[in-house]
C-alpha cells in the first residue's frame, strides 16, 4: 500500500528528518541538479518514493536550491518551509549580531522566537548556549532539526515557551534562565506588515520590558521605526546591504556603543557611521555640479549630515535626502550623479529638452514628489539614442527635475 500523504507540516519535518526522507530529499536533490522540470521531475520521484514523500521531498530539495546562494554548503543540510525560507535573516548578519552580543563571552542566551533557528544557530556557532522558544511546534521542529544537522545539538535547547510570559518574568538581568537574549517579533499577521510596533507579536510593550530588564539583548525591529519609540540609553542600528534596509536592531544597555550607528556591508566590508548624540541636519545650499543619493541606512539613523561633512556637500532642500556638491564622490556612503540641467518640473518642457540633448532611455529616481518612476520613464521615451537619469524632486521647496549623467552617444 503506498504511503498516506501527511495531515501537516509538522508531520512532513518529522518524516523529513528519518532515514528514508533524508534519501528522498537527497534524490529530489540529484533530479533537480539534473534539470528536471517540475511534472516529469516529480513523476519519477513519486515512482521511486512513492505518492506520499514526493511532494515534501521535491519541496525541501527546491527550497535548499533556493537558499544556497545565501547559506552556501549548509542549505543542503537545512530544513525548510517556504515561510521560514522567506522570513530567515541573513547568516553573515547572524554571526555579526551573535559576535556583538556574546562579546567574547562564552554564557546562555535566550532565543525568543527562534522561528527556523538562524540566530540560535549563529549563537552556538559562536560558543553560547541556547535557549531557543517558541510557541509553534513547526519552528521549534525546524529549529530542532537544523541545529542537529549542523552538529550544534549539544549546545541548545528547544522549549515551548511565550515570549510575552518569560519576559514579563524576567529579572535580575536574565530571561529564562539566560543572560543574554535575541528577539525578532513577527510583523507580518494575515499576510500583511503590521506599522504599529503596538500590534506585533510579542508587541512593543515587550520589547521594551526586555530591554529594561536585560542589558545585553538585542532586538531585531521594522527598519521604519519611530526614533521617538527608542528607549534613554539604547542604541538603534541600521543595516544596509547592496543598496537596500535589511535590518533594524536595537542594542541593550549592556551591548550599546552609541546613540545611533548606520552599517553598511558591500562586498564582504563592514563600514560604519556612529554618532553619541543627534548630529543635526545639514546645511541647505543650491545645486551644484554633482548630486549625492546617500545609502538609505545613513538617512533612517539620522546620519547624512554627516555624510554631508565629509563631502563637503549640502541639501538641496531641508526635508530632501538629496546632497549636492562641487565634485564627485568615492565615499561608499552615496551613490553620485553629475547634473546636467536643473528645470522646474514640467512634463513638457522636460520631453523637449530630452530630445534635443539626443536622449531617448531614461532611468527616473525620485524623493519629494508623488510621480511614478515607471509611469514616467515611459513617458519620457523618445527616439534617441542617448541614457541619462532624471531625478524629480524637491529643490528648496520647489518641484525639480534634475537631468544627470547624459550621454548622447549611448
Amino acid at each position: 500500500m503506498p504511503p498516506e500523504p501527511f495531515s501537516d507540516a509538522l508531520a512532513q519535518l518529522r518524516w523529513l528528518r528519518t532515514a528514508e526522507g533524508t534519501a528522498a530529499a537527497a534524490r529530489a536533490g540529484a533530479l533537480l541538479a539534473e534539470g528536471a522540470d517540475l511534472l516529469p521531475g516529480l513523476a519519477r520521484l513519486r515512482a521511486e518514493v512513492g505518492p506520499g514523500h514526493a511532494g515534501p521531498a521535491w519541496e525541501l530539495a527546491r527550497l535548499r536550491a533556493r537558499a544556497r546562494p545565501v547559506f552556501g554548503a549548509d542549505a543542503d543540510r537545512l530544513f525548510l518551509t517556504a515561510d521560514s525560507l522567506e522570513q530567515a535573516g541573513r547568516p553573515a548578519l547572524a554571526a555579526r549580531r551573535a559576535a556583538r552580543l556574546l562579546a567574547g563571552s562564552t554564557g546562555s542566551v535566550a532565543d525568543l522566537g527562534c522561528a527556523a533557528g538562524t540566530d540560535t544557530i549563529a549563537l552556538a556557532r559562536g560558543g553560547a548556549h541556547v535557549t531557543a522558544v517558541d510557541r509553534d511546534p513547526v519552528a521549534r521542529e525546524l529549529t530542532a532539526a537544523n541545529v542537529a544537522a549542523l552538529g550544534l545539538a549539544d549546545r541548545v535547547r528547544v522549549v515551548d515557551g511565550d515570549a510575552v510570559e518569560l519576559v514579563a518574568a524576567a529579572a535580575g538581568g536574565t530571561v529564562a534562565g539566560c543572560a543574554a537574549a535575541t528577539l525578532d517579533p513577527a510583523r507580518r499577521a494575515g499576510g500583511r506588515r503590521q506599522l504599529d510596533p503596538d500590534r506585533w507579536s510579542p508587541p512593543w510593550s515587550t520589547v521594551a520590558t526586555l530591554l529594561e530588564r536585560v542589558p545585553t539583548t538585542v532586538v531585531k525591529v521594522a527598519p521604519g521605526l519611530d526614533h521617538d519609540r527608542v528607549p534613554a540609553g539604547i542604541e538603534a542600528e541600521w543595516v544596509s546591504v547592496g543598496g537596500s534596509i535589511v535590518e533594524a536592531l536595537l542594542w541593550g544597555r549592556g551591548r550599546a556603543e552609541t546613540w545611533r550607528r548606520a552599517t553598511l556591508v558591500r562586498d564582504g566590508e563592514v563600514r560604519e557611521l556612529t554618532a553619541g548624540a543627534d548630529p543635526g541636519p545639514a546645511p541647505v545650499g543650491p545645486v551644484r555640479a554633482w548630486l549625492h543619493e546617500p545609502d538609505p541606512a545613513a538617512i533612517r539613523s539620522g546620519l547624512v549630515s554627516l555624510v554631508a561633512a565629509d563631502l563637503g556637500a549640502t541639501l538641496v532642500d531641508p526635508t530632501i535626502a538629496y546632497l549636492t556638491s562641487d565634485s564627485a564622490s568615492d565615499s561608499p556612503w552615496v551613490s553620485s550623479y553629475r547634473v546636467d540641467e536643473v528645470l522646474p518640473f514640467n512634463l513638457k518642457k522636460l520631453k523637449a529638452l530630452l530630445r534635443v540633448r539626443g536622449v531617448g532611455r531614461v532611468t527616473v529616481k525620485k524623493r519629494g514628489s508623488a510621480i511614478e518612476p515607471e509611469t514616467l520613464a515611459r513617458q519620457l521615451r523618445g527616439p534617441g539614442g542617448g541614457t541619462a537619469t532624471v531625478v524629480v524632486t524637491r529643490v528648496a521647496g520647489a518641484p525639480t527635475a534634475l537631468v544627470c549623467g547624459v550621454d548622447s552617444s549611448a
